[in-house]
């Protein structure tokens, strides 16, 4: 027990110094918009300031429900696919830190994570520009040097499964708030959703999927499925392709338009369906048999996947504008993937039938 222990010890303490290094080569190369990480074994009970943040603010209970999710997300894959998450946590001198899980080399996945982070920090233009989505706030900026205070919490994961059969599936929920800045009060607000990409379409799993959600949606506003879905498509469009990266879900952002109390609730809630959504589906599919051809199919659409992200996608762009870890904003991307020159597949097949709901969006609930 005794060596075992310390080579455990000699391991975290080796993982620390590589991450320490890495931390050193970023911070030389670009001035960061946060601190640099420091690694530790134990987690503490909140990553907040202390004594700053209170426990009944929007940011602890936001910080709690997200770590919350990902201890009973991680619960129901590891019960699925009998392996265990590695896991890296850090804390920052001036408050903040984050949780980063990955499962890979799984028996159903391939390579699977939930990431949790708290980040206090200051952003440059380009990333508070990623981080609004909105140009008109560009005109307060006075300067290429000028930077925005900022908190940030939120929960992201991807899970790519083996099987061709079962579905890639991502979440996002995420609070974001800036200090007082240029004259300008604070602003704050929430954003998210689950989406789904499967590379073959089942209209079941389809409407499995998207009426859990619609569900979700209901109990809040009857309005937020459509919106959301219909969102949803238009940002995980991949333009260049024409293709949306999978057959959508629900997606949110910027969203403030009522009191902060219901929209932590409805996130709350569409955070604790992840997976009575999902896992149902990987369940009824892991075992399908399937072709060298199907898993190719398979490597072709992850390549679009690796695409949107780091193409499109807002998270990833501000994550590397504000000098994150490298290895957590990443996380999202599959282990193989393909490019096949000028690829397509022949009319009224299976993939053909995929292609076709990626360019052309269906109802499924």
């Amino acid at each position: 027990m005794q060596s075992t222990c310390l080579t455990q010890q000699k391991a975290f303490t080796a993982s620390s110094k590589a991450s320490r290094s890495r931390a050193v080569c970023r911070a030389a190369t670009t001035q960061r918009a946060i601190e640099a990480e420091n690694y530790v074994k134990v987690v503490p009970d909140s990553l907040l300031r202390p004594g700053v943040d209170s426990k009944d603010s929007i940011r602890a209970r936001f910080e709690k429900i997200i770590r919350d999710g990902q201890d009973s997300i991680c619960k129901a894959i590891e019960e699925i696919d009998g392996t265990k998450f590695r896991q890296d946590a850090w804390t920052r001198a001036s408050g903040g830190g984050g949780i980063t899980r990955v499962m890979g080399n799984g028996n159903v996945w391939e390579k699977a994570g939930v990431n949790v982070s708290v980040v206090y920090g200051t952003m440059p233009p380009e990333a508070y520009r990623a981080a609004t989505g909105n140009p008109e706030a560009m005109k307060n900026i006075k300067g290429p040097d000028d930077r925005v205070p900022f908190f940030a919490a939120g929960i992201s994961s991807v899970m790519h499964p083996r099987n061709p059969h079962c579905p890639t599936m991502h979440f996002n929920y995420r609070y974001f708030a800036t200090d007082d800045w240029n004259g300008i009060p604070g602003q704050w607000w929430f954003g998210g959703g689950t989406d789904i990409t499967p590379c073959y379409v089942v209209p079941e799993d389809m409407k499995h999927f998207h009426s859990t959600y619609k569900k979700v949606c209901d109990r809040h506003d009857p309005e937020y499925y459509p919106k959301f879905k219909k969102w949803c498509d238009e940002y995980f469009l991949i333009k260049h392709r024409g293709e949306t990266r999978g057959l959508g879900g629900i997606f949110f952002d910027d969203h403030n338009d009522r009191p902060a109390e219901e929209i932590i609730k409805f996130s709350e809630d569409a955070l604790n369906h992840v997976v009575e959504a999902y896992c149902p589906i990987i369940k009824k599919h892991k075992n399908d048999p399937f072709t060298p051809e199907q898993k190719q199919w398979q490597q072709v659409r992850r390549g679009r996947y690796v695409e949107f992200n780091l193409v499109y996608d807002r998270g990833t762009t501000f994550g590397l504008k504000t000098g994150g870890r490298i290895e957590s904003i990443l996380m999202s991307m599959p282990e193989t993937a393909t490019w096949l020159y000028d690829h397509q597949p022949p009319a009224g097949t299976p993939e053909a039938e995929l292609l076709d709901a990626t360019r052309n969006p269906r109802n499924w609930a």
